[in-house]
């Protein structure tokens, strides 16, 4: 089971995490304490968990300017949704080609690792 944790910032300085794993969900002060709040929904039988912290700094998959453009649309996004509103079709449909694009970067920066980790 794949599992995404995200910042959700509250107020300036402050944070909360948000751990996702298909319909379940979590939230808490720090990535780990959602990482462990989502791990006990969890099903007992699901497998062994693989826990890969990525710094979320730039790299050669997925840039600066695209880092940027997404926490750029993404505020926009939490804004129009506590406001009530939406995005611009055109936005949305850039926004979720910037989410998609990083799930592929992650997917990619995975199997980097676990080809170092093979070495």
């Amino acid at each position: 089971m794949k599992v995404a944790i995200v910042p959700e910032p509250i107020t300036e300085g402050e944070a909360r995490y948000r751990a996702i794993a298909g319909e379940h969900q979590a939230v808490a002060r720090t990535a780990g304490a959602a990482l462990d709040a989502l791990a006990a929904e969890l099903p007992a039988d699901e497998g062994g968990t693989l826990v890969i912290v990525q710094s979320h700094r730039p790299d050669q998959f997925f840039n600066v300017e695209q880092q940027q453009r997404l926490a750029e649309l993404m505020a926009r996004w939490r804004e129009a949704r506590d406001g009530g509103g939406s995005l611009s079709p055109e936005d949305q449909a850039e926004l979720d080609a910037l989410v998609d694009l990083e799930v592929k970067a992650s997917a990619e920066r995975t199997s980097a690792i676990l080809h170092d980790l093979g070495k």
